[in-house]
């Protein structure tokens, strides 16, 4: 017995029929071309189940605001980011080295993990690192972690500065570190 696929391919009879685009050489091609190209491949295909789709595409949450409470906006913040990606950017306390900003960093990130709080972690400079959550709603339970620990200055999550019990700058409450730091230039 011999199989035979079915392939339909969009097929122009008279060259006058072909848009623009099509009559060009496949090495002239940019990058509309291409996602024409593409679009047209793709739109026989079955459409995506709704984990398959990439981030971008997929349907947000409905949230529903009488579940909230009004005097706290973090809760509405963390039901917004659900299922979103999300960065978090931390500050460690004083001048550490790489090696220890390193050290210090995959001990939160293993304790985070411990509790099913997924993270990967990347260093961006000697005392500093992004925790980037697949599920946003997660970074405001790392949060509540996080400011517990000793040897952390500070965590931003969506532009908002949280301090750390040591942290030096933890009076400025909800300035941000770096406006903070420009009015200290300023009373020097």
């Amino acid at each position: 017995m011999i199989f035979i696929p079915n392939i339909r391919c969009k097929k122009y009879k008279d060259e006058k029929e072909k848009p623009q685009w099509a009559k060009k050489d496949i090495r002239d091609y940019n990058d509309a071309d291409l996602e024409r190209l593409y679009e047209q491949w793709e739109e026989d295909d079955e459409p995506l189940e709704e984990d398959e789709l990439p981030e971008y595409k997929k349907p947000s949450p409905q949230i529903n605001l009488a579940d909230f409470d009004m005097s706290n906006p973090e809760s509405i913040l963390k039901a917004s980011k659900k299922g979103k990606s999300l960065m978090a950017f931390v500050s460690l306390i004083g001048n550490p080295t790489r090696d220890e900003t390193e050290q210090v960093t995959t001990l939160w990130q293993t304790a985070l993990l411990n509790n099913h709080i997924i993270a990967d972690r990347y260093l961006i400079d000697d005392n500093r690192a992004i925790f980037m959550f697949k599920d946003g709603a997660q970074a405001w339970d790392a949060k509540d972690y996080l400011i517990t620990q000793e040897k952390l200055d500070h965590i931003m999550i969506e532009n908002k500065p949280y301090y750390g019990p040591n942290s030096p700058n933890k009076h400025l409450g909800d300035v941000p570190p770096s406006a903070a730091s420009a009015s200290n230039r300023d009373e020097l």
